[in-house]
């Protein structure tokens, strides 16, 4: 393996010991269908592609772009693609609907959804309930925000994917993405907007998952638990290691990309705990356990975005996560 943080003989040792795993059948081939076009978020798996990785424990991985005209996810469901960047609700939604949709780790720890004000104008989450809300249509993490907070429909106003009303009305919030929207309002009017994670307010909702169809799952779990370690591990050399080869990959998969946006994105992701944070901190990334699920689970239930009674439990496993694998490559 190349591009690890130095560490001691013993620990490698380990390290390689847990990577190795039982044996089975070398070269699999597994096409994982990522949510957006190629971004920093997507570091994780891009890293442990560019430095081998995934092939040191038998694994031969293609990352699949998704983007605004691609649906990775129902091409996985067709048999097309074998693993998929899902999220936590949308297999809530794949258990109520009979779909056969199965999360086995979590990438992110936090869900890297914000809303921005502008610079002092309100000191926490509960202070925006008198804003102008503008968020897009349908937003289920707004269902939340009226049980939980008192936010209103009448408040709310459709977000455009522009970010003109916002930066006009001083008494509005917007909508965004950790990465995306704060480093372009800044550079485009020159002061940062403040920026409130609605994870750090209460939404418990895993993201950025590693999600098959149940079959897939069933019939290959050596070379899915190679792709969840390899993943992990990725994750920790990705933040804190050096991680240009993956970026290299980025750009040249998203031309759109810049490497400043990429560095802003991991600046962000490390500062508000996105990936290693809470239960990784003690399981290791891609951390999942089912105090969390329950949580996220009856606060949908509350928000009457899902139905009382639902299986939800069938919509995940822990059979792959939680085994601390690569815990040893984060900075002391």
């Amino acid at each position: 393996m190349t591009n690890f943080r130095p560490i001691d003989g013993v620990r490698a040792a380990g390290l390689l010991a847990v990577l190795a795993g039982p044996a089975f059948a070398q070269n699999v081939e597994i096409t994982y269908g990522t949510n957006w076009v190629a971004q920093a978020e997507h570091g994780g798996f891009y890293q442990s592609v560019a430095d081998g990785t995934y092939a040191d424990c038998g694994v031969d991985v293609t990352i699949l772009s998704g983007g605004p005209q691609v649906n990775n996810q129902a091409l996985m469901l067709a048999g097309r693609i074998d693993l998929y960047m899902g999220g936590h609700l949308d297999a809530y939604f794949a258990v109520a609907n009979d779909l056969p949709l199965i999360n086995v780790a979590a990438s992110f720890q936090k869900e890297p959804q914000v809303l921005l004000t502008h610079p002092g104008r309100v000191e926490d989450f509960a202070g925006m309930t008198d804003l102008t809300m503008i968020v897009q249509d349908g937003a289920v993490y707004y269902e939340w925000m009226k049980a939980a907070y008192g936010f209103s429909d009448d408040q709310r106003q459709p977000y455009t994917f522009n970010s003109a009303p916002f930066i006009v009305n001083e008494d509005s919030a917007m909508q965004g993405y950790l990465s995306s929207e704060p480093f372009a309002v800044e550079r485009e009017t020159g002061w940062a907007p403040d920026v409130h994670l609605i994870a750090d307010a209460g939404y418990t909702s895993y993201s950025t998952t590693i999600q098959g169809t149940k079959q897939f799952v069933e019939e290959n779990p050596e070379a899915v638990q190679c792709f969840v370690d390899g993943t992990a591990i990725g994750w920790y050399n990705y933040l804190y290691g050096e991680n240009s080869a993956a970026n290299e990959m980025i750009l040249a998969d998203n031309p759109d990309m810049t490497q400043e946006a990429i560095d802003y994105a991991v600046e962000k992701m490390i500062e508000y705990g996105i990936v290693d944070s809470g239960d990784a901190l003690e399981l290791g990334i891609g951390a999942m356990t089912d105090a969390r699920m329950e949580d996220f689970y009856t606060k949908m239930v509350e928000a009457g975005v899902l139905e009382p009674g639902l299986d939800y439990q069938a919509s995940y496993t822990l059979d792959f996560v939680n085994k601390g694998v690569g815990m040893e490559l984060r900075p002391e």
